[in-house]
């Protein structure tokens, strides 16, 4: 696959992964999300293991990772995530995303929006070392669901 087979706005891949596990800092992950628990003024560090997979025409594959989150006092929500994609053929290929998460007030549902690279020696992915992603969706951390779809930006 080469650079002019990808074009700025093409859709890449559909993402749902499940939380599997959250290393609290001094603040309960639960409490906050649920309101039970003020978020502190400082703001609280989580960090959230994942698994799941990507779907699309150009990548159907596993994925697994954390999200070194950073929730700010005012209740919005820094991403930083590091993950390994398993391809359907074994490659693998290294996820970086940074980006925000918003609550949406009285729902417990985070608007995400996150900027994607993705690295890989492998010959057959190499294609994707030249793209910088947008990916978009949703968080529902009561259900422990994340949804997200990504865009060649």
């Amino acid at each position: 696959m080469s650079s002019d087979t990808i074009t700025v706005g093409e859709y890449l891949y559909e993402e749902k992964i499940r939380l599997t596990n959250i290393a609290e800092f001094g603040a309960s992950f639960q409490g906050v999300i649920s309101a039970q628990e003020t978020l502190p003024p400082q703001g609280a560090r989580f960090d959230v293991t994942f698994e799941g997979e990507l779907s699309g025409p150009k990548l159907k594959d596993k994925i697994a990772g954390v999200d070194y989150i950073y929730m700010r006092g005012d209740g919005n929500t820094r991403l930083h995530v590091h993950a390994e994609i398993t391809t359907e053929d074994g490659e693998r290929i290294s996820f970086f995303a940074d980006g925000v998460s918003v609550p949406e007030e009285g729902t417990g549902i985070l608007q995400i929006r996150e900027n994607v690279t993705l690295h890989t020696a492998s010959s057959a992915y190499s294609w994707v070392n030249q793209l910088q992603i947008w990916a978009q969706g949703t968080a529902d951390l009561a259900k422990g669901e994340v949804y997200l779809k990504g865009y060649v930006a």
